[in-house]
């Protein structure tokens, strides 16, 4: 089987490449900004149609949620017409498509875990570019979209490795505790896209560690596991953090439909927070 993965250097992607390294009949190829950048529609075309793949991931997009807001065109550039060209091109090739999406599809106020066939109602740009990226990929025969939330990884930026930079140089910090989601190591929402290939799922499907918190409480967690006292995470709301783009108050993803087509659900995402937080 051949698989491309767009987004090969960030953390998903760069997890994906990982795992299927070495992997028994699996050629895996990454596609970087370096190859093909998504606001490049010919670059990204010319680079699948020479790799012939199987199966396209597509992990790549601008995911900076408040600079989406105020660059909203190279949002929809880059994650919209971005995605059209890699579905265009997958689609030319034969191949299967799989599009990683967001949480911030939904508005937050359902009171339980959002399914696949909830409606989403997006409240930012980012949301609402991954929404019309969803309808693009679900338009390619077996088109998969992989939702999932809060992720977090070795590689880039992350909200992990925020809290500990500020808490290296701060004896307080602040986090928002009105907004619940699941933390999700990409380590272990890479292994799960591979069992989705592997299955060959199409449609909708939410893939996330188990379990909920606040980012008030991942912050805690994230700073007890590290061993770090002496730094206090003082809770605050999303209105005080003001940032420019509007959050969902429950992020919460129902991964019950993962769960059965895997025969299991993700860990807790503590646990995983713990085992990536050892080898950081």
């Amino acid at each position: 089987m051949r698989i491309a993965v767009t987004g090969a250097a960030g953390g998903v992607g760069g997890s994906l490449m990982a795992l299927l390294a070495g992997r028994d009949g699996v050629e895996a190829f990454p596609v970087t900004r370096k190859e093909a950048d998504l606001a490049d529609g010919a670059a990204v075309r010319e680079v699948i149609y020479r790799l012939k793949p199987d199966v396209v991931v597509h992990c790549a997009a601008m995911t900076a949620v408040d600079r989406c807001e105020t660059e909203q065109e190279l949002a929809w550039r880059i994650n919209v017409d971005g995605t059209r060209a890699v579905a265009d091109a997958a689609r030319g090739a034969g191949a299967r498509l799989v599009y990683i999406s967001t949480d911030y599809v939904f508005d937050g106020a359902k009171d339980g875990p959002y399914t696949p066939d909830d409606p989403p109602h997006p409240l930012n740009v980012y949301g609402a570019t991954k929404w019309e990226a969803e309808k693009i990929t679900l338009d390619i025969p077996g088109g998969l979209v992989v939702r999932s939330s809060w992720l977090f990884s070795r590689r880039g930026k992350s909200f992990v490795r925020t809290v500990l930079e500020l808490a290296a140089r701060q004896a307080e910090i602040k986090m928002v505790n009105d907004q619940t989601g699941a933390p999700t190591w990409s380590k272990d929402l890479a292994a799960a896209i591979l069992v989705c290939i592997e299955e060959n799922a199409s449609g909708i499907l939410h893939v996330t560690n188990a379990g909920a918190c606040t980012w008030h409480e991942y912050a805690e967690k994230v700073l007890a596991l590290k061993g770090i006292s002496g730094v206090a995470v003082k809770p605050i709301t999303s209105d005080e953090l003001g940032r420019p783009a509007r959050r969902p108050k429950n992020s919460r993803l129902d991964c019950s439909a993962y769960a059965a087509l895997a025969g299991r659900p993700l860990r807790q995402w503590d646990e995983a927070l713990k085992e990536m937080l050892e080898t950081l």
